[in-house]
This record gives structure tokens, C-alpha cells and sequence, in this order.
């Protein structure tokens, strides 16, 4: 069964290390906030000028003028500070995020990452997309593995724009989680109750199967 957003948050947030600073961008990273493992302390950055990002808050916790970079509203953690988006920046051009998480179209097995344009659609442009993947070594990429049209947004080559190049060591989607590495997709677990099978279906680019390929170790989601 495919991962909901949620679920996807959850198992990027297994990736989180104590201590780490860590950026988290539009769409699913942002429901990351929601599911930092306890025990450890990690300051999320928000690039319009947040570092100490908290959850999203209840009715009774609701501050209009504290949003993150998609302009929902979030808390403030226990330390937390807020400064201009010259400063934010320069944290993040100046290699001080130890872990990025990004939503993206398409990815391919050169680590390419294409994110943040569809031509023949009106956007608004990149917005901090370029400099989070120049500024960052450590960046896992979360979205859908295929299209609402079943076609597969892990690829051979990007066929969008670019984002970056060469950027991106690990994709985590709704069937799979991934490394790149070698010019090669390299499978490292499958979402509960997803096959082998299903994942080379939709994975364009070439694929590295181990024998043994383990299901993602994820709580129930608790509606």
C-alpha cells in the first residue's frame, strides 16, 4: 500500500539526528515538524527567516504572523529566533543545514533534481529551491514515485528544468526509499505491503535490487 503524506513525513523524520539544524521545504517536508522522534533535539529552519520551527499549532496556539515558507502557520520551539531572509540564507548558502528535505517532479539517476517549474504552467519562480541544493550535502527527496498518469517521476535523465544538479543522494516516495548513487537508483526498503515488482515497474531509471529488500518500519497513523 503506498504511503500516505503523513507516513512519508514519519519516515523522513527517522532520518533526523540529534543536534541537527534542518530545512524543511513546501507540500509533504513541512509534516515533518509533526513527527521529530523524542529524545532528541533538532532546530528546524524555515527559509523566510525562522530557525526553531515547531509543530503546526492547535486553534488555541494560532499566531497569523508565524508562518513558514509556504505561508502556513507553525509554533516556535523553545529557543527559536526570528531574523530577516539576507541572514536565513546565509545560513543555508554558507553550508549550516545539516539535512534538507525537498518536495520535487522528477529525479534521476545523476542525482539531477527538477522541482520547481512545468513548462506551459504559470509560476512564480524557483524561490529558495536553487540555493537549498547548492548549500546542502545531506538532501532527501520526498514525493510521489509515479504521476496521477502512472508515469514514473524517478528517471534516466530529468526532462524538466533543473533545479540542481548532481545534488541528490536519497529519494523517499509513497512505494519506496532510495539512494543515489553510481549513476544508479539503489533500493534500500519498500513501503508495507508494496512489492519489488511494483517498484521497477514505476522506476524509469535503472534500479539496484538487493536479495533482500526490508518494509519500512512505520507507526499506525492516528486520524
Amino acid at each position: 500500500m503506498a504511503l500516505s503524506r503523513e507516513q512519508l513525513a514519519m519516515r523522513v523524520a527517522q532520518e533526523l539526528q540529534d543536534g541537527y539544524y534542518v530545512n524543511l521545504g513546501i507540500g509533504i517536508p513541512t509534516l515533518v515538524a509533526n513527527y521529530v522522534p523524542e529524545g532528541i533535539e533538532v532546530m528546524l529552519q524555515s527559509e523566510n527567516g525562522l530557525l526553531g520551527m515547531g509543530q503546526f499549532p492547535t486553534e488555541d496556539e494560532l499566531d497569523a504572523d508565524l508562518i513558514n515558507a509556504g505561508k502556513q502557520t507553525v509554533t516556535m520551539a523553545t529557543g527559536a529566533s526570528i531574523f530577516d531572509s539576507a541572514e536565513s540564507f546565509a545560513m543555508i548558502r554558507g553550508g549550516h543545514v545539516d539535512l534538507t528535505v525537498l518536495g520535487a517532479f522528477e529525479v534521476d539517476v545523476n542525482g539531477n533534481i527538477a522541482s520547481y517549474m512545468i513548462p506551459g504552467k504559470l509560476i512564480k519562480g524557483m524561490g529558495g529551491a536553487m540555493d537549498l541544493v547548492a548549500g546542502a550535502d545531506n538532501i532527501i527527496v520526498t514525493m510521489t514515485h509515479a504521476s496521477k498518469h502512472g508515469e514514473s517521476k524517478l528517471l534516466a535523465n530529468c526532462t524538466l528544468p533543473l533545479t540542481g544538479k548532481g545534488c541528490i543522494k536519497k529519494v523517499l516516495t509513497d512505494l519506496a526509499f532510495m539512494e543515489i548513487k553510481d549513476g544508479k537508483f539503489h533500493l534500500l526498503e519498500r513501503a508495507p505491503n508494496v512489492s519489488v515488482e511494483d517498484i521497477q515497474r514505476l522506476t524509469a531509471g535503472e534500479l539496484v535490487i538487493p536479495e533482500h529488500v526490508p518494509e519500512m518500519d512505520l507507526p499506525e497513523v492516528v486520524a
